[in-house]
């Protein structure tokens, strides 16, 4: 059975950082490109970045650019999202997922996460 498990949300303030972990289980970890989403509250759910299978191909949206940084452990089968420079407007859930396919988008993605909520306030 695959598993999606985030973790590392929280309350935060403005400025502040986190770093969210997805950790995954069930499948084999170097064959998945893993990304991050996020759905903000009355907002649809929205891409934040992704990382290909061997960690070397990155992409982010451009909201958090230069804020955020995606990295893979292939050891512990767990993918990080670590969070800067955050604002109010980064409040959301944030969700991982897994697919063979480098994928931006959401729901084509095979795995999912629960989600992990992180508020950042002002």
């Amino acid at each position: 059975q695959v598993q999606l498990v985030e973790s590392g949300g929280g309350l935060v303030q403005a400025g502040g950082s986190l770093r969210l972990s997805c950790a995954a289980s069930g499948l084999t970890f170097s064959r998945y490109h893993i990304g991050w989403f996020r759905q903000p509250p009355g907002k649809a759910r929205e891409f934040v970045a992704v990382i290909s299978w061997n960690g070397e191909t990155t992409r982010y949206a451009d909201s958090v650019k230069g804020r955020f940084t995606i990295s893979r452990d292939k050891a512990k089968n767990t993918v990080y999202l670590q969070m800067n420079s955050l604002k109010p407007e980064d409040t959301a859930v944030y969700y991982c997922a897994a697919d063979t396919v480098l994928r931006q988008t959401y729901y084509d993605m095979d795995y999912k996460g629960q989600g992990t909520l992180v508020t950042v306030s002002s």
